[in-house]
């Protein structure tokens, strides 16, 4: 059975960092894709970072330049850097993987199949 779970969520000052990162199991091999949604109360789902298993990354034009996002196949590991946040960012965040490299635009939250259960970021002003 596959989990994903998110960790390192919490509350920061605008402008501070905070990482989060997520522990996959189950998993045959891993993910085709795999990454970090959020959404924020009463807001959409929105993609924010996605890592591909070849190492090519996609980020949300929200988060370009700020955040960082990065895996490790061996310990089936997926950590996402956030720098100089903003209250804007406050949304609960979510690790998402799938197993098909058979994707159209992967910050799309359908193409996921598997979800987390989230972590909460809240940035004060």
């Amino acid at each position: 059975q596959v989990h994903l779970v998110e960790s390192g969520g919490g509350s920061v000052q605008a402008g501070g960092s905070l990482p989060l990162s997520c522990a996959a199991s189950g998993f045959a091999d891993s993910p085709a894709y795999w990454g970090w949604f959020r959404q924020a109360p009463g807001k959409k789902r929105e993609g924010v970072a996605i890592i591909a298993k070849n190492g090519t990354l996609y980020y949300g034009d929200a988060v370009k330049g700020r955040f960082t996002i990065s895996r490790d196949n061996a310990e089936n590991t997926l950590h996402l850097l956030m720098n100089s946040l903003k209250p804007e960012d406050t949304a609960m965040y979510y690790c998402a993987a799938t197993t098909s490299f058979n994707v159209g635009y992967p910050l799309r939250p359908a193409t996921f199949r598997f979800w987390g259960q989230g972590t909460q970021v809240t940035v004060s002003s």
